[in-house]
């Protein structure tokens, strides 16, 4: 579980293709001396198992699944990814649940300077437009942001305070630029409940049963 609070920014290093994985060294010190092999990180929101690492960098192995549905298919030497180790139980939660599973991939609509701040706007796929919400959390690259508006024809809005905007790789994004997204994982839970619910008034045992709910009675 992670909190969508970038710690770091780290730089793709090699990049070698394996027997259905591709294998990505990430430069990261500061961060990759402190990891250790088996840790979780997420690499613009999606976890990633750490196999190896040094002082300076890390390796992590993606599979093609992973490869075909997010942005790591993308990725090239010199790419700036956003890093966040996996949260502590008891820690402080500072953004908020995030899983690490990239739900759908979106895309940059428009970038627009208010001031000393940023308006993102995102066109954003319908598994995540039908859990989000005004005010709402939205992953975007890993990064815990809240939705600033919301439009019918599947955009979503959000405003980038100038230390995100230079702590992650989202001032770097343009018009077009792809991104991973993850949905709240909230709206998740509660639009998979309507989705039983649904043509009935309420939920039978048998629906709790089967999504892992028991001691129920009708």
């Amino acid at each position: 579980m992670f909190t969508g609070i970038i710690e770091t920014v780290g730089t793709m290093g090699s990049i070698r293709e394996r027997a259905g994985t591709r294998e990505f060294v990430i430069r990261a010190p500061g961060m990759a001396g402190e990891l250790k092999p088996g840790d979780s990180v997420t690499v613009d929101g999606a976890c990633q198992t750490v196999v190896r690492n040094d002082d300076n960098s890390f390796v992590i192995e993606t599979i093609g699944t992973t490869l075909s549905r997010t942005i790591a298919g993308e990725y090239r030497v010199g790419t700036r990814v956003n890093l966040e180790r996996s949260m502590v139980l008891g820690g402080r939660l500072d953004g908020h649940l995030v899983q690490g599973h990239v739900d759908a991939v979106g895309r940059v609509a428009g970038v627009k300077r208010e001031g000393d701040y940023w308006l993102m706007d995102f066109v954003i796929p319908e598994v995540i437009s039908r859990v989000t919400i005004l005010h709402g959390s939205i992953a975007i690259n890993g990064v815990s942001l809240t939705v600033n508006a919301l439009a019918q024809e599947g955009r979503c809005q959000v405003g980038i305070i100038p230390f995100t905007w230079t702590h992650t790789n989202l001032g770097s994004l343009k018009p077009g630029d792809r991104v991973n997204l993850e949905g709240d994982l909230i709206g998740k839970y509660v639009a998979k409940l309507l989705s039983v619910w649904k043509g009935d008034n309420r939920l039978k045992l048998g629906d709790l049963t089967a999504m892992g709910y028991g001691g129920i009675e009708e």
